[in-house]
Formats: structure tokens, sequence, C-alpha cells
């Protein structure tokens, strides 16, 4: 079997998606545990058989699922890939890992939020899609919680982390600092609010989650505040000291395939019910961000 595998001992912790940001990250924050890493050449998800096979080889104790199929906008012409991964991938997997008795952790995203009113949104506000791609993480969701109620999905936003997306070609921070740097005139939308949310502080939270054993459900995991993706950039550049020609734009104008919610920012609620506490604001995750980078002074 392909893969990474550290530590030793009964109920591994298995976590697919391994090499993107968020699974960089959990993996860091997890390099303790017994852990079993792959990506998506060591497994097809879209496959049920060899994911059946396996979860039966490894009776792992946690499934922590990031694998997902996140071009927003190609989902709008072409909605099979998003459908096939972010929806039928989840069922089968949360179906798989109830047989086994194993928890599901699957991560989901602020855009089953958007078409009905502004956030911020509670894990008991109801979800409102407003392009496929959310759709699709909607109905992932619903399948995972309905194979079992002890499985968890995650929602979180805007995330950025040191590995980068390699779907996206990166993440917005450094698509904003590669831009400055060569100079180029940079328009930002500024009525799309969000926050954003470092993938280092969205493990972290997720291994302080596991730690507790929480009760089944959604749990919303983001930093702390909210802004527009104009002020995010507006802000990674003041902090990395570098001159830019910024513009605010409409989503009217900038013409993007999907729409995307006016404002879909989380509110946590359920964290502190467990005595844990909220992730930090987020322009102090994006400062340590640009220093685990090299972007600032350590």
């Amino acid at each position: 079997m392909a893969g990474n595998r550290r530590g030793a001992g009964p109920g591994p912790t298995l976590l697919l998606g391994a090499g993107g940001q968020l699974a960089t990250d959990l993996a860091r924050r997890l390099a303790g545990a017994d852990l079993v890493a792959l990506a998506h050449h060591d497994l097809d998800v879209t496959d049920p058989g060899a994911v059946e096979r396996l979860v039966t080889e490894l009776r792992p104790a946690v499934i922590l699922n990031t694998a997902a199929a996140n071009r927003v906008d190609d989902a709008e012409s072409d909605p099979a890939p998003a459908f096939a991964v972010n929806a039928v991938a989840a069922h089968h997997l949360a179906r798989i890992a109830a047989r086994h008795q194993a928890r599901l952790v699957h991560f989901s995203t602020d855009y089953v939020f958007g078409g009905a009113g502004p956030g911020p949104f509670d894990e008991e506000a109801t979800p409102a899609p407003l392009n496929a791609y959310g759709v699709s993480k909607l109905a992932g969701e619903q399948g995972v919680r309905n194979a079992d109620p002890r499985h968890l999905v995650v929602r979180s936003s805007g995330l950025y982390g040191v590995a980068g997306s390699r779907g996206k070609g990166g993440n917005f921070v450094e698509t904003m600092l590669r831009l400055a740097r060569e100079g180029k005139p940079i328009r930002v939308v500024d009525d799309q609010v969000l926050t954003p949310t470092s993938t280092a502080d969205l493990a972290d939270a997720v291994r302080r989650l596991l730690v507790v054993d929480p009760p089944g459900g959604v749990y919303h995991l983001t930093n702390t505040g909210a802004c527009s993706w104009f002020e995010f950039a507006r802000h990674i550049f003041a902090l990395g000291g570098l001159p830019s020609e910024l513009t605010p734009i409409s989503s009217e104008a900038f013409g993007a395939p999907a729409r995307r919610p006016a404002n879909s920012v989380l509110a946590d609620t359920r964290l502190a019910k467990l005595g844990l506490a909220p992730l930090r604001p987020w322009p102090d995750a994006l400062a340590a961000y640009l220093r685990a980078k090299g972007h600032l002074p350590g």
C-alpha cells in the first residue's frame, strides 16, 4: 500500500488528500500520531471499492477527508467532477467509515451559504448555496451526516497555507505578493466578505477538537473577524511593506462565472461549549503565515 505511515498500534488516523495545503498542516499537527497520509495517486476516493479495501485493511479510528474538487468556476460549466468528489465520494466514504466504526471528519466550506441573506452564519443556519460547487459540498455534508451521527463536518473559509493549493496554483496571499512584486495592476472584489483562515490554525483547531472527542455534527472553524477580499489584499501589502496598484472592484464587474456569497462569515458557537478557545484573529494569523514563508522577519 502506498502512503506515509508513522508510529504503531491499532486504530491509526487516515488522512486523505495528502499534499494539499490543509492536509499538509494536519499532518504536521498530528506528527506524533499513528498517521497514514494518502494523496490522490495513492487512493482514488471516487472508487468505493478501493476505499472499502483500504479501510478494511487499516481499520482506522479516525478518517480526515480533505480530498475535494474546489475549482469553483469550473464547476459551473461542468459540475460532474465536483459532484463525483465532493458529494458521491463523500457519501460512500461516510458509509464505509460507519460500517467499520471509524469516525469521519469531513471538510466543507462557507460556500454552502449565501443564497438566503448575509452572514454571519452559525452551525444551525439553513444552507442555501449560490453555485454548483456549493451545492456539491452541501450534498456531501448531507451524505456524511446521514451515514453516522458521530461523523464531523468542519466548515471553514478562505483557506491559505504554506503548501498552497495545487488545484488553484498556490493561494490568494502568494498570488497577491507575486502580482505586487511584478508591478502589475491588481483588482480585487470588495463586496464579498468572509474570514480568511490559516490552514495551520484550522489544523490545530481540528487536533484540539479530536482530543476532547466531541459530539458529532457541524463545526465552524475559522480565524476570528471578517473582511472583504479587497481588505485582505490591502492588509497583505501593508504587512509585507509592498507598494501596489490595488483597486477595488465589484463582483459584477469582475465577472466570474460562479456567483459568490456577499457575506459568508461563519459564526463558531460550538468550540466554547466544549471549553475550547476560538481561533486567533485573522490579521494575527496572516502575520504568522508571512513570517513562516519568510516574507517578514521572524
